[in-house]
């Protein structure tokens, strides 16, 4: 009788400690899981931000082709300064400057030896444009399997003023781009706009036409650390 009453003690203490271990492995198992899951959760999610763009200004030298929808292509080239308001939206204002001529029409007039005047003289266009730039994406790239840099993926759209001889007006445009930031204040940028007005053609035609401009840059920021 004394040995049964003193085995029943012993066996519900070895069942309370095997109990209280059990659960401190489950626990130890949960907090590896937890872990291991919140690594991978970061590891898709959002890569963390090196380069900071928010309240910071960015001025930019750039040139590139302007292929136009009725003009020959010619080099094209200016300048533009933006305000990024946070991370993902930035105010862009920008000026660029190309020449808008007709080589066909040309040898068409030299042809007749310029007795036919149908409007294809050359002429200067320079354009005045705001956009508002949002990135949607944000990331880094390895150099050659070297560096890593960071890179912004972004959208624009705006409008503004084009003016040029005999035809002056409001465009719209739009388009896409990326940003790669070499150090904290030097950035390079390549840009693809598709412009869309009114001009006056050759023989006074009035059209709407579809303008893409690409351009790649230098874009300096300001301050110059993040």
């Amino acid at each position: 009788m004394h040995l049964r009453s003193s085995f029943i003690p012993g066996a519900l203490l070895a069942s309370t400690l095997l109990l209280v271990g059990t659960q401190a492995k489950a626990q130890c198992v949960d907090e590896e899981l937890k872990q291991e899951l919140v690594g991978k959760r970061a590891y898709r999610g959002v890569v963390p931000r090196k380069f900071k763009k928010a309240l910071r200004h960015e001025l930019t030298l750039w040139g590139g082709w302007y292929a136009g929808d009725l003009a020959d292509g010619a080099p094209i080239y200016g300048g533009a300064y933006t305000f990024h308001f946070t991370e993902e939206l930035g105010l862009e204002a920008s000026f660029l400057h190309t020449t808008r001529t007709f080589g066909f029409l040309d040898a068409v007039a030299q042809r007749n030896q310029g007795l036919v005047d149908i409007g294809n003289t050359s002429s200067a266009v320079n354009m005045y444009m705001g956009h508002l730039i949002w990135t949607l994406a944000y990331g880094k790239v390895r150099w050659l399997g070297g560096a890593i840099g960071r890179f912004d993926f972004y959208v624009a759209a705006g409008a503004g003023a084009v003016d040029e001889a005999g035809s002056r007006g409001v465009a719209g445009s739009g388009g896409i781009g990326m940003k790669f930031f070499l150090t904290d204040w030097l950035g390079l940028r390549f840009d693809i706009r598709d412009q869309v007005r009114s001009v006056r053609g050759p023989l006074g035609v009035e059209r709407t036409v579809n303008d893409i401009i690409a351009t790649g840059g230098l874009s300096v920021f300001i301050p110059f650390s993040s």
